[in-house]
């Protein structure tokens, strides 16, 4: 028998603080710097976003959307038996421990299952979701937990406009189990680390303190054409995978990252912009939480169903970048 690993459900999660642009614009002027509504939705589409509070970590946000995956899956925590959670903000520095575990421990997950965080920033979940993928065809793993949660509000940097704008908090959350009808069709991943500069948290721990910085770094210039050149080319290359073409994509469900980036992305590929989704405008870019995010939200309003093929595929640094093709 041919295994095949399936989204049987999934699940999300935004802090309530839900922050406007004029919020921002608000806040910053405090400081003397200038900004507004249409220069940030210009430039990226983006309207509002979500903070967590400051006692709210990675781990909560990713047990919220993972209690709503389980939930659509039909199970109880203890049917997982790996959790594999992407993060750039994990709940302790250097992800010691895991945030992976911690969250095992806040679902009350007692059997002894693996869990494991990974790292490839804003392409994190496609990492993710390919590792678990992995795992299932494998034989070695049933029910695998794949989570993508970030809480970037704590690596900003207020007095930068050019990033501080961007990012928002949150997670998303789904369950890959065996089947024996096709479910993840194909992925491919990529990395480049001639690029690891263009997008960091440059800062490093030296005798108990951080040398340089711990905000977020980006080249938005470098980073938005790189990201444009290679989005396209993943995409087909997992669908030359899967012996498809673009025009059986029934749904699109890039990185939320920027607007025009998402659009010459769907443009590139064939698509019409209704087959898109887009919750970068409420959301921000929530890194490795953006893809579930938004397959979620598309999921639970009824546009996404079953038997539909989906594309998820994003970008990060490393430089990072990956594609997933899927069956729902």
């Amino acid at each position: 028998m041919t295994l095949y690993s399936k989204i049987i459900g999934t699940g999300s999660y935004l802090p309530e603080k839900r922050v406007s642009n004029q919020d921002l614009a608000d806040q910053l002027a405090a400081k003397g710097i200038e900004t507004s509504d249409e220069w940030i939705v210009s430039r990226s589409g983006i309207s509002a976003r979500h903070f967590a509070e400051p006692e709210q970590k990675s781990s909560d946000l990713a047990v919220n959307a993972a209690r709503q995956a389980l939930e659509m899956a039909g199970l109880e925590p203890n049917d997982i038996d790996l959790i594999v959670l992407a993060s750039s903000t994990p709940d302790f520095f250097g992800s010691f421990p895991s945030t992976a575990c911690i969250v095992q421990k806040k679902l009350g997950i007692t059997n002894s299952s693996a869990a494991v965080d990974v790292q490839a920033v804003c392409s994190g979940f496609v990492y993710a979701v390919s590792t678990a993928d992995a795992f299932i065809r494998a034989g070695v793993h049933k029910n695998v937990l794949v989570i993508g949660a970030e809480v970037f509000s704590r690596i900003l940097n207020f007095d930068d406009r050019a990033t501080c704008v961007l990012f928002g908090d949150g997670a998303g959350a789904i369950v890959l189990s065996a089947s024996e009808e096709p479910g993840i069709l194909a992925t491919k991943l990529h990395a480049d680390g001639r690029h690891s500069d263009i997008l960091s948290v440059p800062g490093s721990v030296d005798g108990g303190a951080v040398a340089g910085s711990a905000f977020l770094y980006m080249d938005g210039p470098a980073v938005f054409k790189l990201a444009v050149s290679v989005l396209e080319k993943v995409a087909h290359e997992a669908l030359d995978k899967a012996n498809m073409t673009a025009d059986q994509i029934d749904w699109l469900i890039p990185h939320q990252a920027n607007i025009r980036i998402m659009n010459s992305t769907a443009k590139k590929l064939g698509l019409p912009l209704e087959k898109m989704v887009v919750t970068v405008d409420q959301h921000g870019n929530t890194s490795a939480a953006s893809i579930p995010l938004a397959l979620d939200v598309a999921v639970r309003d009824g546009r996404i169903k079953k038997g539909q093929h989906i594309m998820m595929e994003g970008v990060g640094g490393g430089f990072t970048w990956g594609a997933v093709l899927a069956r729902f």
